[in-house]
């Protein structure tokens, strides 16, 4: 995947997300980010449940390091970003971004690392050859 391949998806920020201040709680960005590359799968052809029930895989999150910049707030409307920083046989490393839709001023830059799993036994496993394909 090039560097250049962004995937997109909005978010709109709703009261649930923010604290008693209006402003975005600082986990939130965390289901933000889940959703985009949840989406970004999802474009991709693959569907969680068929990756667990048909290749018997999961995909789990094995380490997040965020870097909150500015705050959103109630009722913005958001882009998070989501593309793939780093390939590896059971892992993949994604950088994204929560953005303002108008400016694309950046919020906050997330790093997530997310490891292949057998669904039975949750230890690391190559991601299957068929998947792997459809991310490059």
């Amino acid at each position: 995947m090039s560097s250049r391949d962004v995937f997109r998806w909005p978010v709109r920020v709703y009261y649930e997300d923010t604290d008693a201040g209006g402003v975005v709680y600082h986990a939130r960005y965390l289901n933000f980010c889940e959703r985009a590359r949840t989406e970004w799968l999802r474009s991709r052809g693959w569907e969680q449940d068929v990756l667990r029930d048909q290749y018997h895989v999961l995909f789990v999150v094995a380490r997040a390091s965020l870097e909150y910049r500015r705050p959103a707030r109630f009722n913005d409307s958001l882009d998070v970003t989501c593309e793939v920083a780093r390939l590896r046989a059971a892992a993949i490393e994604f950088t994204q971004r929560v953005e303002h839709s108008a400016d694309s001023a950046v919020l906050c830059g997330v790093s997530v690392r997310v490891v292949c799993v057998d669904a039975r036994t949750f230890r690391p496993k190559p991601i299957p050859e068929s998947i792997l394909e459809s991310f490059a």
